[in-house]
């Protein structure tokens, strides 16, 4: 089981229908969103190609409110979007990533259109996927996860990993994330840019001042242990406590807004989506 939200999770919960990477799409789930940008970044590959990226339209210190966008609705495309919306997304990330890669100078050497590097990022979006489901439905059953995963290689194959690149089974899964995670490592200026986003130091004042010590928190408290230690992000049981109640207040409360409702955010930016298609808008 990935899921580390819980120290105690409660027992897996018998589903009529078994759960897709569509049951997850959650406007509440961006809560987590900080914490799995982080965890996609935990590879020094991928972590300096973003702190070294370029491409200064997608660089949340600059346009914070487009990286935003941009992330979203690539997972708003992958979950809910049609054949055409993920060919012409993937095709759009292909062109913005063909502008970063390494240089001489750089620490590590990297691609942004590296096929290993991108698979880090969609199991990284895919445990994301499955936090957030278990967060706000329950845990799943043994077969409901296997079905909810066999939903899930869009994740990947939008950002043009190949199809048998991704692990046929989710116990494939489990073994190439615990392999995975023998390879975090934050270098000093990819921690101070992450530890900058879980403080919202992107945003102007006075959001950062009001929101960032909680977001920060809330962060941490998101984030799979592996990921918070080598970060250097204190937590105590305490802590846990309080985020364990957060948890089943928000999943409580959420169970009682219509589907509609809790699913805005993906649906508007699948519509954004297809008007700058349809009005040759950039997508990114």
């Amino acid at each position: 089981m990935l899921t580390e939200l819980h120290r105690n999770p409660a027992p897996p919960v018998a589903r009529d229908t078994p759960p897709t990477l569509a049951d997850a799409v959650d406007s509440l789930g961006g809560a987590g969103g900080v914490a799995n940008v982080i965890m996609q970044l935990a590879w020094p590959e991928v972590g300096w190609g973003v702190r070294e990226s370029r491409v200064d339209t997608g660089n949340v210190y600059k346009r914070p409110l487009k990286r935003a966008r941009t992330t979203f609705q690539y997972l708003a495309v992958a979950a809910l979007g049609t054949d055409d919306d993920k060919r012409r997304y993937a095709e759009e990330v292909h062109r913005i990533h063909s502008r970063v890669f390494s240089t001489p100078e750089s620490p590590v050497r990297y691609s942004a259109n590296d096929p290993k590097l991108q698979m880090w990022v969609a199991a990284c979006l895919y445990v994301g996927f499955e936090d957030v489901y278990e967060w706000l439905h329950g845990p799943m059953t043994d077969a409901d996860r296997e079905s909810f995963y066999a939903s899930a290689p869009t994740l990947g194959t939008t950002l043009q990993v190949r199809p048998e690149q991704w692990p046929a089974t989710r116990a494939d899964f489990d073994e190439y994330w615990a392999e995975g995670k023998t390879r975090i490592r934050f270098d000093e200026p990819v921690r101070e840019h992450l530890v900058g986003l879980t403080e919202l130091r992107m945003l102007p004042q006075p959001t950062t001042a009001l929101f960032g010590r909680v977001n920060k928190w809330m962060t941490t408290g998101f984030l799979h242990r592996e990921f918070r230690d080598e970060l250097g992000l204190p937590w105590n049981p305490r802590d846990q406590r309080r985020f364990e109640r957060f948890l089943a207040v928000t999943a409580r409360l959420n169970a009682l807004l219509p589907w509609p409702v809790r699913t805005i955010t993906y649906r508007v930016l699948l519509l954004d989506l297809r008007w700058r298609i349809r009005t040759g808008r950039g997508l990114m």
